[in-house]
């Protein structure tokens, strides 16, 4: 079936996101509260909240932020294909959201369009569309799925495709790119690490060329998935 999916029309993405303060102790008070709430059936004997917070307060999007979108597009060329990449970053999340909503409705709107990404569904998309309600942005086709049937929504996610109706089983982007044997260039920062540079560093830039790493490995995996040979390095653009 994926043989089918036009590949022009899949916008593959991936989002980096930080804790809205970025040490507990400088949370206000009912925030802090109301972390604590959340996390109660989290915490254990050896682990403050405050070790929660900076553990999980970025993938929540009640108590973080998004720094960096990256997209890639695949795009048919007369020697094979090449992926061009675009990311939206900013300090102020409201901008860059704004960005990449008006990104999606001018291109991606159709019913032929796809958005994909790897444990997408159950994170960046839900993410991206609530900090969006937060902020007041009106969401976009792609993201506006209340009441939609679930052949209605069209987001693709490599996670599920891998799990085959397996609920229980969590695999991440980086073993399946290693049983796949797709290249990926190593970094300087994992995901762990997006927060301090972030606040410690304030170096967006670093943070949107690893955010892009991570997509071209995703179109990697999908077209793995395929059945169609990787796109050379030579072919891949960077924003």
């Amino acid at each position: 079936m994926l043989q089918k999916v036009p590949l022009e029309k899949v916008l593959f993405l991936d989002i980096e996101t930080v804790p809205q303060v970025y040490q507990f102790d400088d949370v206000d008070e009912k925030t802090a509260e109301l972390f604590n709430l959340k996390t109660r059936f989290l915490q254990k004997e050896d682990t403050s909240v405050g070790d929660l917070y900076n553990e999980r307060a970025g993938i929540y999007a009640e108590f973080g932020k998004i720094v960096c979108i990256s997209c890639g597009f695949v795009r048919e060329t007369r020697t094979g294909r090449s992926i061009r990449m675009k990311s939206f970053y900013h300090e102020d999340e409201e901008t860059l959201l704004r960005q990449f909503s008006g990104l999606l409705s001018e291109h991606y709107s159709s019913p032929y369009h796809l958005l994909c990404g790897h444990n997408a569904k159950e994170f960046d998309f839900p993410y991206i569309a609530r900090r969006m309600l937060v902020l007041g942005i009106p969401l976009p086709p792609p993201l506006d799925i209340a009441g939609k049937k679930p052949w209605e929504v069209n987001h693709l996610d490599t996670l599920e495709l891998w799990k085959f109706g397996d609920y229980k089983h969590f695999t991440s982007l980086a073993l399946l790119c290693h049983i796949f044997n797709i290249p990926t260039p190593k970094d300087d920062i994992t995901g762990a690490d997006v927060a301090r540079v972030y606040y410690e560093e304030n170096d967006l830039d670093r943070i949107k060329v690893y955010c892009e790493k991570d997509v071209v490995a995703l179109i990697q995996l999908f077209l793995k998935m395929r059945g169609d040979a990787l796109v050379d390095e030579g072919d891949i653009v960077f924003s």
